[in-house]
């Protein structure tokens, strides 16, 4: 027989509407969908970073530089590459009235933008404000009630306010902000005395290249020229590399959920497939009797299955594309996204090659078990059921599985998560088939009770045919995925509920001078008593070198930045203490005196020093205001990252940077009846250079954008969730078909369909008593490596809630086995005999 005829023989047989096949086809469904969704959306994201990276970048190089200028030498190394735009950015006070906001000033030259348009409320598309005008975004016009044509205080200086800014081209390579934009002419903060020596300001340069200039040459040369600068530059192909790196990373642990959806639909593929080919034993057997061989019937159910396969995936893709647009209204304040449909042609060409690979996996066993059983045992598969060898498959499995490996690989960022997550899922799924061997096995050999329908409910768990390995494999991953949400969603909770209201300060100040420290707390001891100041020196530099003093290492030569080793990337804060920080602890080495004046010292963070293989006594090199400075490193810290103050990477001693320029940056700790609204004048009032920051209005943006990243997550995960359902109801049909000639003997024996249904009820409770342990353990125990390994947070879940998650979804699996079984008590007996 030919692959024609095979055909003509699988399309006449298979149904319009894939009956039998239907959960393969809803597993596939799922599972692509999710895949094509995730795959689509943050390609799309991608091909937009990329294709809009000039205007994000508002050029071709960047250079930014904190508390300084540009020098003569750098500006004309600048100018000689392109055109050149110059500007400051830095965190300020804007006030009208009694009202004031911290906002992000941005000074910007008559050359801004060089790529791209800046649009006004009112239409108007312009470049930089004139002398005397600010362009203000809408949320300060809202904080400080204000609009076109009224005045607003900078410093020391009065703005007219000369429109609300609609579009700014490049805000998303701007990065995070503490505060609404204000745009400003370049005098503006030299002016309004904010660029004094020692404030925390930045210097950006955006230079647009010729057409022929490669960008990372241009920014290698500039390393080369300016190696102690302290620049941190950019290029127009890594635009907004936090949203690049967000966009990787959240990709690849969506594409995981979508992929672990998969693996769950694909235990319903194999069950479904399993199922199909049981009911069709009579059309297989006919025509082995007709002269089918092996091949052919292997051939038949293949173009079968393959067409289920391809139908399931299609829908699936067109699915992923169809909500697409959704997910990009849902993230459009989050990312760049263009909303409508979007088209990622190896996005949608992977989703349906992982379907269709997870599909070969699970199907080819049951499909190569009925080709080679002889006509005669088909016939008796109700009373001797087929059974299947895995090394009859073990060439189709293993092809699948290494697709599935590399596939997941290609183009993946963390390679190790993604080898980690798939060894898991084999591991869970060889665990939770080990567990249903096991409870047939058992069941085989307990005691029989003396109940008669706890007895046959025992008994069906290891009869011929029990459908108890698929049961068993389809509760254990949807019970344990119900239990793992529960424990993240209300562990995370808990982390932010309890601990960061507690520990966090009411406001943040920028830029406090150091002369006028006493002033300051007088300040803030006059209009809140009793509040709490804490005051640290506050400097800006980038790590140049590392190592041991005859090999250190140049970080301009790392041609990548080693993971957990992120204060290399640019500029970090820095600071000198005479003590340890609060909230540190030193866990290597030694703190200095008091009174310490010899070599240079600091002291840095353990997870830093572990990520570059540190040792005390090793040097650091850093760039301050354009000046290499070394020290040598005396100790190792443990930080209390979770804690909302003061945490340094590194902390120098006292002689090592405290002549460079510098001001102070403080925390305050209101009482609890303080008012706020008197603490904010005075402030800036009486300090208006200093800029003053709501930690209340910082942790309401951090929830928003927490909220809509666990959203996305959560869309995800209810996918896996819904396919494990399928796969459940699945498994529960399949067992229900099985069950059609045993229930049909009860009732001629004479027993009541009350006593049927407490059969089924029996049976699944067993089950379900059985596997609640196990996956209260599976959930919460990945639970905890999610929260505490990757999330690093507290282990804090709610447990009434976790187990209240787990019994609702007991119970929901008693009601499936419930509604399912009522077909059962419909059957009757004479039809379904004559079926037989």
């Amino acid at each position: 027989m030919n692959w024609r005829t095979a055909w003509t023989i699988a399309r006449r047989d298979l149904s319009a509407r894939f009956r039998g096949l239907r959960l393969l086809l809803v597993c596939l469904f799922l599972g692509v969908g999710a895949l094509a969704a995730i795959g689509t959306l943050t390609g799309a994201i991608g091909k937009e970073l990329s294709s809009r990276g000039r205007t994000i970048l508002g050029g071709d190089v960047e250079v930014s530089v904190w508390q300084r200028g540009a020098t003569a030498a750098e500006l004309a190394a600048f100018q000689r590459l392109g055109k050149v735009s110059t500007g400051t950015r830095m965190q300020a006070m804007a006030r009208a009235g009694d009202l004031a906001a911290p906002v992000e000033l941005k000074a910007v030259d008559e050359a801004w933008p060089l790529v791209g348009e800046l649009t006004l409320k009112d239409g108007r598309r312009l470049g930089a404000p004139p002398p005397g005008e600010v362009w203000i975004g809408q949320g300060a016009a809202d904080r400080l009630g204000i609009g076109p044509g009224s005045t607003i205080s900078i410093g020391s200086l009065t703005l007219k306010v000369g429109g609300i800014i609609a579009d700014e081209p490049d805000r998303l390579g701007e990065g995070f902000t503490l505060g609404p934009v204000v745009l400003a002419h370049a005098e503006v903060p030299a002016k309004a005395g904010l660029t004094a020596p020692g404030a925390m300001y930045r210097t950006k340069v955006r230079i647009a290249l010729p057409a022929a200039q490669n960008p990372e040459l241009v920014v290698d040369r500039l390393k080369q020229q300016f190696p102690s600068s302290g620049f941190e530059l950019r290029t127009r192909d890594r635009a907004a590399p936090g949203a690049e790196r967000f966009v990787a990373r959240m990709g690849d642990f969506l594409i995981l959920v979508g992929l672990a959806a998969l693996v769950i639909a694909g235990i319903g593929i194999g069950g479904g497939v399993s199922s199909y080919l049981e009911a069709r034993r009579g059309s297989v057997a006919t025509l082995k009797v007709l002269g089918a061989t092996s091949r052919d019937i292997a051939r038949i159910y293949l173009l079968q299955i393959a067409a289920a396969a391809v139908v399931g995936s299609l829908a699936g893709l067109a699915a992923g594309v169809l909500v697409t647009p959704l997910l990009a209204k849902a993230l459009g304040e989050l990312l760049p996204v263009a909303t409508g449909f979007t088209f990622d042609p190896w996005a949608l060409v992977r989703a349906a090659a992982f379907g269709l690979l997870v599909a070969l996996v699970f199907a080819a066993p049951p499909l190569l078990a009925a080709r080679r059983f002889p006509a005669m045992a088909l016939f008796r598969a109700r009373v001797a059921p087929l059974s299947s060898r895995w090394r009859d498959a073990a060439l189709p499995v293993a092809l699948g599985v290494a697709g599935i490996v590399g596939l997941s690989l290609i183009g993946s960022r963390q390679p190790q998560m993604v080898l980690g997550f798939l060894a898991g899922a084999a591991g869970l799924l060889l665990l939770l088939g080990a567990l249903g061997w096991g409870i047939r096995t058992l069941a085989a050999r307990l005691p029989r009770p003396e109940k008669p329908l706890l007895r046959i409910a025992l008994s069906n768990l290891h009869r011929p045919g029990a459908q108890t390995g698929a049961l068993v494999t389809a509760l254990g991953f949807g019970l344990a995925a119900f239990v793992l949400l529960a424990a993240i969603q209300t562990s995370l909770d808990a982390n932010i509920q309890a601990r960061v209201p507690q520990r966090a300060p009411d406001y943040f100040v920028l830029d406090v001078p150091r002369d006028r420290a006493p002033e300051f707390a007088a300040t803030v001891e006059r209009e809140a008593p009793g509040a709490k100041v804490r005051s640290v020196p506050a400097l800006r530099g980038s790590i140049l070198a590392y190592g041991p003093a005859d090999r250190m290492i140049r970080v301009s030569s790392l041609k990548e930045i080693p993971e957990d080793a992120w204060p290399l990337r640019g500029e970090r804060g820095l600071t000198y203490s005479v003590d340890v920080p609060e909230g540190n602890v030193i866990t290597a080495g030694k703190w200095w005196p008091r009174d310490y004046a010899g070599e240079p010292l600091v002291s840095i963070d353990e997870r830093l020093a572990e990520a570059l293989d540190l040792k005390i006594g090793d040097q650091l090199t850093i760039g301050l205001l354009g000046v290499e400075r070394t020290a040598k490193i005396s100790s190792f810290r443990r930080i209390d990252w979770d804690s909302l103050g003061f945490n340094y990477v590194l902390v120098f001693s006292p002689n090592a940077i405290a002549d460079a320029p510098h001001n102070l940056a403080a925390m305050i700790d209101l009482p609890k009846d303080a008012q706020r609204g008197g603490m904010l004048r005075a402030l800036v009032k009486g300090f208006p250079s200093s800029s003053v920051i709501e930690v209340g209005g910082v942790l309401t943006q951090a929830r928003d954008l927490l909220r809509q990243v666990s959203l996305a997550v959560l869309a995800a995960a209810s996918v896996a969730v819904l396919a494990g359902i399928a796969v459940l109801l699945g498994a529960i049909a399949a067992a229900r078909a099985a069950r059609i000639y045993d229930n049909v003997i009860l009732r001629v024996l004479g027993a009541s369909r009350s006593q049927l249904l407490g059969l089924q009820l029996a049976e699944y409770a067993l089950l379900a008593a059985v596997l609640a342990g196990v996956a209260l353990a599976l959930g919460t125990g990945t639970a905890w490596l999610v929260v505490v390994k990757l999330f690093e947070f507290d282990w804090l879940p709610d447990w009434p809630v976790v187990f209240g998650t787990l019994g609702l979804g007991l119970a929901l699996v008693i009601l499936f086995a419930l509604a399912a079984s009522l077909p059962l008590l419909r059957a009757k007996p004479a039809q379904a005999l004559r079926e037989l």
